[in-house]
């Protein structure tokens, strides 16, 4: 018998034996003068081991039995060693038709030493929640995140996935995996995510180099933009900067999501190029995950916004690297090592000193506009060096010619050498002062 039980038999021994009645005893042990009542007649029928509950000893109906125990221990630690508990529970139903709660596989993964507990975390400075956007397309939250994806199967190392999630829905809207997170493989990600799903209102994202001028001298001007900030201002979408990792909280959870369920999707489906993944995220990934965890919106208008056929054919020409160049007098310019010449044709008149701006475009194409015109140019061959002023222009002799030379030296007394000696100058002197 436990504390608890013993305590409870001493009380209603006295209501038994007359020394207290059912209301004081109903009192002390903080239960119904009813529960009294029953637990009498227990203890007259059975003695102390009345007060025992019915179930204790006895196996469990739900328990489950030895071959499907020691089934699940071996598919366990087969193929989903490193899973957590919901989703090792997913994978049993979805593969292998076992279905418990994640419950039951969690203590199961816990007594075989596949899962360790989670420590309780220590108190966090606090923040005020945000209630979620109430309309799909109102603001998405983007980021990119660099990890082993593929778990360095054929040599890949680190991989950047770049995701954007929409905060009303909680739907991953679309991701793909990228060199890195500069300036291009951003520009390739959202003239894709336009062309889908058209354009969302907001943009909510961290302030890394390419999303935000960083240097503090270029901070104090305010019109200063990266190429990213440009883009979005071109398209008349709101790119908000998040001041912490919290304030974006929604892509963030999704990326540790992902890190741990992506990662072990692509090692089930054998799938080790960035190729491969980007079909395999599109086609299969995005919809299970969205299906799982996203929620219905307090509004189900869709801001996104359909590109018109006019936006569509500007998409390259805002996603491009942009730079201004000034026409030099011979109407040439230099960009990036490289000199144009503009031809005589021209859609627009051209005057010494005007500003073009030069795209650099993802196809890696050079485009060049001028009062939005586009114009037209050719690539010039290297222009020859400059000589170096440094060097006099001297004609060096040669030996034949310095041994034929027959220059006259002339000798210390001679009246040109007399002029400009120490002792002609001070007698020079002393006549004009006598003079």
């Amino acid at each position: 018998m436990s504390a608890k039980e013993l305590d409870r038999f001493q009380i209603i021994k006295k209501a038994i034996d007359k020394h207290i009645n059912g209301p004081k005893a109903a009192e002390l042990l903080r239960l119904s003068p009813r529960q009294i009542r029953r637990l009498k007649s227990k203890v007259k029928q059975f003695g102390p081991n009345g007060l025992i509950h019915g179930n204790r000893g006895r196996m469990s109906h739900n328990k489950i039995d030895n071959s499907e125990k020691e089934k699940i221990i071996e598919l366990l630690r087969k193929h989903y060693h490193d899973f957590g508990p919901t989703f090792a529970g997913e994978k049993l139903s979805e593969n292998h038709r076992i279905n418990y709660d994640p419950k039951t596989i969690r203590q199961l993964m816990i007594d075989e030493g596949l899962w360790k507990p989670r420590l309780k975390k220590k108190a966090s400075k606090h923040r005020e929640w945000r209630e979620r956007k109430p309309c799909y397309g109102e603001m998405i939250q983007f980021d990119g995140s660099y990890e082993h994806w593929f778990e360095d199967r054929n040599n890949t190392g680190e991989v950047c996935l770049l995701a954007a999630i929409d905060d009303a829905t909680g739907n991953v809207v679309f991701a793909k995996f990228a060199e890195h997170e500069g300036v291009f493989p951003v520009f390739g990600f959202w003239k894709e995510y336009l062309v889908k799903n058209g354009k969302p209102r907001s943009i909510y994202l961290d302030k890394f180099s390419t999303y935000n001028v960083n240097h503090k001298l270029a901070k104090e001007n305010g019109d200063t933009l990266t190429q990213f900030e440009r883009a979005c201002d071109e398209l008349r979408v709101l790119p908000i900067k998040a001041n912490s990792p919290e304030a974006k909280g929604r892509v963030e959870r999704l990326f540790k999501t992902l890190q741990d369920r992506l990662i072990k999707e692509l090692r089930l489906a054998n799938i080790s190029t960035v190729d491969e993944a980007n079909i395999f995220i599109e086609k299969t990934f995005i919809p299970k995950f969205n299906t799982r965890f996203s929620v219905e919106p307090k509004n189900k208008t869709n801001l996104h916004q359909t590109l018109l056929e006019k936006e569509l054919k500007r998409l390259p020409g805002i996603f491009s690297r942009q730079k201004e160049r000034t026409i030099l007098n011979d109407f040439t310019f230099s960009f990036n090592k490289q000199w144009y010449q503009l031809t005589e044709k021209q859609p627009a008149t051209i005057c010494k000193k005007d500003v073009v701006i030069v795209e650099e475009r993802l196809d890696k194409t050079i485009r060049i506009r001028l009062r939005g015109k586009y114009l037209n140019y050719r690539i010039l061959p290297t222009r020859p060096a400059k000589a170096d002023k440094a060097q006099p222009w001297i004609i060096a002799k040669t030996t034949e010619q310095i041994n034929l030379s027959k220059a006259h030296t002339p000798s210390p007394n001679h009246p040109w050498r007399l002029s400009f000696h120490p002792d002609a100058q001070t007698k020079s002197n002393t006549k004009v002062g006598h003079f």
